[in-house]
């Protein structure tokens, strides 16, 4: 092979002659060069390439860390913050575990009152509890145990409130009764002047069934109903003068006659004790007095009998 070199000037010209063995270790040679700097580049590429990795991965795993630090973190908060909570929870269960040993006293001692021994608040014998605390358990309230404890504290509650539901109604039907069965006196002063049964009539001299109590006093004396009830008559009528009548239910009727004015009309609910009329001497009557009557399932009953109840 020949190769001609000229010169910048080209006024002389070179001609090397390469013969096919220096050809050859020239090709040689540029191959061994090419392949160690191909060997070197890839291996400073693979070492690179190793750092780069090992930095990233360093790198993530140093993010990896944090992260779980941080999560582990989190993780701690919630369990203090949640255990609080229970503890708080357990601490309120505790307060109304005490507030319905207080209602089941309260509602033993008004049973006991009102003696209503068909109710019973199983107060007498309370369960037994206590005891050491145990060091080596959780001191906190687990979930499972609080939720046990309050759906047994909502079943007392509602045993406790189905009693006290039937004790009001007990009550008030007790209550009720009491004030709507006649008891007391119909006359706020006075004396009893003639008793029920039969008597000499004061008007006609003869043997005569009387078939109530008189009260005499003075003129304006209040006349109180003796229950509660309704005014199915307040007017005149006949032998009674100034009448009243009162439906307490029950059986029970009551009246009051020969007022000398009344004070309620038909249809009038009125209370125990409430003035309905004042005292007076109209219809058949020889003196200033209220004439009452007790009638139970439509049959007179002597009236004395009720006094004494109020």
């Amino acid at each position: 092979m020949n190769i001609i070199l000229i010169s910048n000037n080209r006024n002389k010209s070179y001609k090397l002659v390469l013969r096919p063995m220096v050809i050859y270790a020239i090709f040689g040679l540029i191959a061994i060069s090419a392949f160690f700097i191909y060997k070197t580049g890839y291996s400073h590429a693979q070492t690179l390439s190793l750092d780069m990795l090992q930095a990233a991965r360093t790198n993530t795993y140093s993010i990896w860390q944090k992260e779980l630090h941080q999560q582990e973190n989190t993780l701690n908060h919630l369990e203090d913050s949640t255990k609080k909570s229970l503890d708080a929870m357990a601490g309120r269960l505790s307060i109304l575990q005490g507030y319905v040993m207080r209602l089941d006293a309260l509602g033993s001692r008004l049973a006991s009152m009102a003696n209503l021994d068909d109710i019973e608040f199983g107060v007498e014998n309370p369960p037994g509890i206590g005891g050491p605390i145990d060091s080596t358990v959780d001191k906190h309230m687990q979930l499972s145990d609080l939720l046990i404890s309050f759906n047994a504290l909502e079943k007392t509650l509602q045993d406790r409130s189905e009693k006290l539901t039937a004790m009001e109604s007990m009550l008030i039907n007790r209550t009720l009764q009491e004030q709507t069965s006649p008891g007391g006196k119909p006359s706020m002063g006075g004396y009893l002047s003639s008793l029920f049964g039969y008597r000499t009539d004061p008007m006609s001299g003869r043997k005569e069934f009387h078939e109530g109590l008189d009260f005499a006093g003075k003129q304006g004396t209040p006349v109180v109903a003796v229950a509660a009830g309704i005014i199915t008559w307040s007017g005149s009528r006949y032998g009674y003068g100034n009448m009243i009548e009162v439906s307490h239910g029950n059986g029970y009727i009551t009246r009051y006659a020969h007022n000398n004015k009344n004070l309620v009309s038909v249809g009038e609910k009125v209370e125990r004790g409430e003035v309905i009329a004042t005292m007076g001497n109209t219809g058949r009557s020889t003196g200033t007095h209220v004439h009452f009557e007790v009638i139970y399932n439509g049959k007179h009953v002597d009236p004395k009998k009720y006094l004494s109840t109020k």
